[in-house]
C-alpha cells in the first residue's frame, strides 16, 4: 500500500465523525455510516483540510454490503492500517421486563452480530500488522433502564477482549478504549437534560484516544 487507510464505521455524527476528520490528514479515510449528509458534510470537512475520504452510506448489519465493502477495499488498496469501530445502536432506556423486542433485535443486530461479522471481515485487511480500535462504555453495564444497550455493549465488549487476547503475538493490535462523556446524540438520549458545556467535545476526546493507541 502506498497510501495509509483508515476505516471508520459510524462515522457520520459524533465521536466517529470526529476520529475520521482527526485522521484525515495522514490518512484515506474510509467513511461508514447510514446518514448520506452526514458522511457528506464530513466529505466537507476532510477536503478542508487538504485530505481525502471514500464515503460508504451502508447499514453495517447487512453482511452483503459489508462483504461487497472489504472486498472493494482489498481490490483497490490491499489492506488497512487503522480500523475505528464507532457504529452503535441506543434503544430506548427501558425497565428489563419492558424491553421492546424490536429494540432488543435490533440491539444485538447491530451491537453485538455487526460487530462479530465486521472482525471477521476486517481482520484479514488489518493483516498483522494494522490496528483494531473499539469503544467501551461501562457505565450503562449495570445502570437501571440500560437493559438492551448496556447488555450488548458488554458483550461487544468481552467479544473484543477475547480477539484483543488472542493477537498478542500475532497481531492485529487490539485496543478497547473508553471515552468521556461527550454531548452527543446518542448520550443525549439517554441523559437529557444534562449539562452539556461539561462535557468533553468529541474532538477533543478523538485526539486523546487516537493518542493513546
Amino acid at each position: 500500500m502506498t497510501d495509509q487507510i483508515a476505516l471508520v464505521t459510524g462515522a457520520s455524527r459524533g465521536l466517529g465523525f470526529a476520529i475520521a476528520e482527526a485522521l484525515a490528514p495522514d490518512h484515506h479515510v474510509v467513511a461508514v455510516a447510514r446518514t448520506v449528509g452526514g458522511l457528506e458534510d464530513l466529505d466537507d470537512r476532510i477536503k478542508a483540510k487538504g485530505g481525502a475520504a471514500t464515503l460508504a452510506p451502508m447499514d453495517i448489519a447487512d453482511p452483503g454490503a459489508m462483504a461487497t465493502l472489504c472486498r472493494g477495499i482489498h481490490d483497490r488498496w490491499g489492506g488497512i492500517a487503522l480500523w475505528v469501530h464507532c457504529a452503535v445502536h441506543a434503544a430506548p432506556l427501558s425497565p428489563a421486563d419492558h424491553i421492546d423486542t424490536k429494540d432488543w433485535n435490533k440491539s444485538v443486530s447491530v451491537n453485538l452480530n455487526a460487530a462479530s461479522m465486521l472482525i471477521t471481515y476486517v481482520a484479514p485487511l488489518l493483516g498483522a500488522e494494522g490496528t483494531a480500535v473499539f469503544f467501551d462504555d461501562p457505565d450503562t453495564a449495570n445502570a437501571k433502564f440500560f437493559g438492551a444497550y448496556g447488555a450488548t455493549k458488554a458483550g461487544q465488549a468481552a467479544l473484543v477482549r477475547s480477539w484483543a487476547a488472542e493477537t498478542v503475538k500475532t497481531g492485529p493490535r487490539v485496543h478497547l478504549l473508553t471515552p468521556r462523556p461527550m454531548p452527543t446524540a446518542t448520550r443525549a438520549r439517554f441523559y437529557p437534560g444534562e449539562a452539556r458545556p461539561d462535557l468533553a467535545t468529541p474532538a477533543e476526546e478523538a485526539a486523546r484516544l487516537l493518542a493513546s493507541i
